[in-house]
């Protein structure tokens, strides 16, 4: 099998993001590449393959024999994680540290994009059934067995009971009826899905709770496993299954993993893995303190974006480190405007009536649409390493419609599309709506993500160009997702969904009308009788058949009319993807990466070498 690595092709000319406050005209001619191909080196690279040694069902690394020891420090943006609960995350730090603690029944080969075992030894799937065969003689980081028990009580008492973030729960509904699980035996488990049902093998990537550990606070009930394993626990009460387990949390500075010794893979020697010591994720603040710690010497990993690209491709020439060009990002950018139309329990609009008007007309959002200049952020801020986006499925996704040929920005058509909804302009050159009203509205980004950051202040300035006055307001993340997810008090916002280019059922709690991330007409509880919009049927349908369909060209179908809906409604108007660029310590061996699983998806393999220096 074959690994392909990414290096970067091209340089540009670092625009800094200061010039991103300037709308302009730009010469086509004098632009990069919007989407730069990356030069690939293949490489063989054996997989892990499954090894019975004394009764014990390892997973057998492959990979070149390296060195134990070392530590490997990379970092997050923003405050840090809010818990450490892998069933209560919902934000992507905390479903990363998480991700390096719990391991699932299986996980994506980072190639392929096959479904592949990984605390199952094997699995097979006849229609509606799943048998599920664990690994023999695995263990938890304290000793105990992971066992059928475990898997059982994971998936009925807390996913399928809706513990926690209900996401996943979410995620396979059938008809209003969920999947059953039973035990066989000590190491076999059976899942029964109400119908065929495409996606929920690669669901079965969920991590699984030793039972011991979460049992007691299941039984205590929801409230209190809302706060179970959170950030103030004692790193001495987690009991995990991945590569490494939690050593030390220092709120708004670190956050340190260190080895498990129990882990059940193996190198060809035989020796249990993972090479390294410890994992460090440092709390930086925003973007540029993340560039200022990676030239300093504290990083051994950064994601660059854009406008430090070009520098650090010439760096890398007598530097210590590589820049690798790992494809298209598997997340997506987007503007969402609040379309509820409903009230809080003190009977007051979550949104401003007038402004319900305008961001419930389609050709509002459409003139919106219109008046983003795509090119010009691309150009100006992700400095060619990007290309325009206008669907909700990313760019290397093998459910992308590609007959969505997007647009360029047309001020005049905005302006059509605004009129034919009875918008008018003052004498200044204001926008007006059909009652006298001037359009004026809050854009909300989460603070420190500089690249949202530009982005909001470019978009401020391409609807200015319409007469609508914008009043951006970057605020810390917290505060924002409270607003999105509990007080529905905003107007219109710049976000991210992560997604996956091999399954869209894990975005059906974004497209579902009563999904938990419906976030331009979220509906909390009270709210989930509440009257749809017609496009919103239609998405419920879609992706409730979409999920259904077992065959790729049938569910193709569905998924491409969701994406065709989607860009006709604009109830997310989505801006650009980036091209993922990591620069990556070359004292660091066994780096493989892939534009599935990044960088160091194989972190239990990676480890790091003695260091040469050359003179």
């Amino acid at each position: 099998m074959k690994r392909v690595i990414y290096v970067i092709l091209v340089l540009l000319i670092v625009l800094g993001l200061g010039k991103a406050c300037i709308r302009a005209d730009i010469d086509e001619s004098q632009m990069p590449v919007l989407r730069p191909k990356a030069v690939t080196i293949e490489e063989n690279y054996p997989i892990e393959k499954n090894v019975a040694i004394n009764g014990i069902d390892y997973l057998q690394s492959q990979a070149p024999v390296g060195k134990f020891g070392g530590t490997f420090v990379s970092s997050t943006i923003g405050e840090g994680p809010k818990t450490f609960n892998p069933f209560n995350s919902k934000d992507n730090i905390s479903s990363q540290m998480s991700e390096i603690m719990y391991d699932g029944l299986v996980t994506t080969d980072p190639v392929t994009g096959d479904t592949i075992p990984k605390l199952a030894k094997s699995f097979t799937v006849n229609g509606k059934e799943y048998i599920v065969n664990l690994r023999h003689g695995i263990k938890w980081s304290d000793g105990k067995p992971i066992n059928a028990d475990d898997v059982v009580f994971t998936w009925q008492n807390i996913i399928l009971d809706g513990f926690g973030n209900t996401s996943i729960r979410d995620s396979i509904v059938i008809d209003g009826k969920l999947p059953t699980v039973e035990k066989i035996d000590d190491y076999t488990v059976k899942f029964v899905t109400p119908e065929p049902f495409a996606p929920f093998l690669r669901m079965l990537s969920s991590p699984i709770a030793p039972k011991h550990i979460f049992e007691p606070a299941v039984k205590k009930g929801k409230a209190y496993f809302d706060g179970f394993l959170s950030t103030n626990t004692n790193p001495k009460d987690f009991v995990t299954s991945g590569a490494f387990r939690l050593k030390e949390y220092v709120p708004a500075q670190r956050v340190v993993f260190e080895r498990n010794p129990d882990y059940y893979v193996i190198n060809k020697e035989d020796k249990k893995l993972p090479y390294l010591d410890k994992i460090v994720y440092l709390i930086v603040g925003d973007i540029n303190n993340q560039v200022l710690k990676f030239e300093g010497g504290e990083l051994d990993e950064i994601s660059l974006q854009g406008a430090n690209v070009a520098r650090f491709k010439e760096m890398e020439k007598h530097s210590d480190f590589t820049v690798y060009n790992i494809g298209p990002d598997t997340g997506t950018m987007y503007i969402a405007m609040n379309m509820n139309n409903r009230k809080n329990d003190k009977g007051k609009y979550y949104v401003d009536p007038k402004k319900q008007v305008w961001f419930q007309d389609k050709n509002f959002r459409q003139a919106v649409d219109y008046a983003i200049d795509r090119k010009n952020m691309v150009f100006n801020i992700a400095n060619g390493l990007a290309e325009p986006l206008f669907t909700p499925e990313t760019l290397n996704s093998i459910f992308l419609n590609k007959d969505i040929k997007g647009h360029d920005r047309d001020i005049k058509k905005a302006k059509e599309l605004l009129k034919k909804s009875g918008f008018g302009w003052d004498k200044a050159g204001h926008l007006i709506d059909k009652y006298g009203n001037h359009v004026e509205f809050d854009l909300y980004t989460n603070a420190g993500n500089t690249e949202r950051e530009a982005i909001g202040v470019m978009v401020k300035q391409d609807l200015e160009d319409l007469g609508m006055k914008v009043n951006f307001k970057p605020i810390e993340f917290n505060s924002l997702v409270n607003k999105l997810m509990a007080t529905l008090d905003w107007d219109m916002v710049i976000m991210g969904f992560t997604g996956s280019p091999l399954e869209p059922n894990g975005g059906k709690n974004v497209w579902l009308s009563d999904g938990t991330l419906h976030i331009f007409n979220q509906r909390l509880e009270k709210d989930l009788n509440s009257p749809r919009y017609d496009f919103e049927k239609r998405l419920d349908y879609l992706y409730t058949q979409g999920a259904l369909a077992t065959n790729f060209e049938d569910r193709k179908k569905y998924y491409d009319e969701y994406q065709e809906i989607v860009y006709d409604e604009k109830p997310l108007i989505y801006i650009y993807s980036p091209i993922r660029i990591v620069a990556l310590r070359n004292k660091f061996k066994n780096i493989y990466p892939t534009s599935l699983g990044g960088v160091t998806h194989n972190i239990e393999e990676i480890y790091q070498a003695e260091q040469r220096h050359e003179r």
